[in-house]
């Protein structure tokens, strides 16, 4: 076959995400351009672990959306995936690990592999409580289709038509908990892995280069469609198809002037085993999270004396607990989680001068002080970068 001399032919696809500038709430601001081109890097990256790391018959775990903040991940997981086959038997294999969530889930696409999402998508979704992993245990658990016969250990029924495992390490204290240290393996025979033909490299170029395109396609469209159903600053409920059945979402969109702050309240649910919030970009990224303060979760956050959380979002330490600092910008996407929780309150937000804050909290919110302030950033940055997170 006949290999250009030059790389960028094989990448000419990467500019149909530059076109889903289109998409975005600010499509002529050229810093949204930007954001978005370096958005279109960080999904570049990320691809290549997605086409060349490993395949079903010589699984692998390669890291997920951790590594470059790419269209919203949770920053309280660790996310590590591989390609599967649903016709194949796997082993996961290792210790549990002490983080509050492990869990499974099973897709027949990976979101960015394909022009258009399957439904259904050959979903199984497991985690630690409905597999019996006890905190700190050394484990194993097959994955297949139909139980192996004769096997009477562990066992995970994942659909015939799947294409990938990825897993959660979801921790509430970071500095504390323990991740999981796992392998898995393909029990079923397959020959040695092979060496790459040039026909199948550059077809693996050609994918990556669609990638963040497909990507944006779909991230900003569940991103618009929050704002097209209930504008700004305003939440709206969602279960996700596809993953973490247990889990109930509560994203908005934000937006306040820079001598303005967002108040967030809500009820906490009496049963709550685990719930975040955090803060995105206008284009569905995580916000920097580890040296921002742009999450909390209900291991990290104060509540008030009357049991309701309240986070306060604005540009300035505002000098009260739960700041979300929005790292500068001014409108943005908000996404909550209640997992396995026995209510679904929705929170609301409201919309105040920065100067009159404490007029709109409880008398007795605390004063957060600089020097309590930074110690708070020091330690989640020490926490961060001690999990492994590429």
């Amino acid at each position: 076959m006949e290999i250009e001399r030059a790389i960028l032919p094989y990448l000419a696809d990467l500019e149909g995400a530059v076109d889903n500038l289109a998409q975005t709430w600010r499509p002529e601001d050229p810093a949204y351009r930007a954001d978005l081109y370096r958005q279109t890097m960080t999904s570049l990256s990320f691809a290549y672990f997605m086409y060349f790391h490993a395949t079903p018959e010589h699984p692998d775990w390669g890291p997920l959306w951790n590594p470059v903040y790419t269209l919203q991940p949770n920053p309280d997981d660790i996310y590590v995936f591989t390609p599967i086959r649903g016709d194949l038997t796997y082993r996961v294999s290792g210790n549990r690990g002490t983080c509050k969530i492990l869990s499974f889930t099973i897709q027949g696409k990976m979101s960015g592999t394909v022009d258009q999402m399957p439904r259904p998508n050959a979903h199984n979704d497991y985690d630690d409580t409905d597999l019996g992993l006890a905190l700190g245990e050394d484990f194993e658990v097959v994955f297949s289709a139909e139980r192996p016969a004769g096997y009477t250990g562990k066992w995970a029924q994942i659909d015939p038509q799947a294409g990938a495992m990825y897993l959660r390490y979801r921790r509430y204290d970071w500095a504390n908990e323990t991740d999981p240290e796992l392998s898995i393996e393909c029990l079923s025979p397959v020959p040695p892995k092979p060496r790459l033909t040039p026909e199948q490299i550059l077809d693996k170029i050609r994918e990556m280069a669609k990638f963040p395109k497909r990507k944006t396609n779909l991230y900003f469209a569940m991103q618009n469609g929050v704002m097209d159903r209930v504008g700004w600053n305003v939440f709206e409920p969602i279960r996700m198809q596809g993953a973490l059945v247990k889990q109930v979402y509560w994203p908005a969109n934000f937006q306040f002037d820079a001598d303005e702050a967002l108040i967030v309240e809500t009820e906490i649910p009496a049963h709550a085993p685990y719930w975040n919030i955090q803060l995105n970009d206008p284009y569905f990224n995580a916000l920097e999270y580890v040296y921002r303060l742009s999450s909390t979760n209900g291991a990290m956050a104060k509540l008030s004396s009357d049991g309701k959380f309240r986070a306060v979002i604005a540009l300035e330490d505002p000098g009260v607990p739960n700041w979300l600092d929005p790292a500068g910008f001014l409108e943005g996407g908000i996404y909550g989680r209640w997992y396995d929780c026995d209510s679904e309150p929705l929170p609301t937000i409201k919309r105040v001068k920065l100067a009159t804050l404490r007029d709109h909290l409880p008398a007795d919110t605390p004063v957060v002080t600089p020097e309590e302030r930074d110690e708070e950033l020091r330690t989640r940055v020490r926490a961060c970068q001690r999990r492994r997170r590429w």
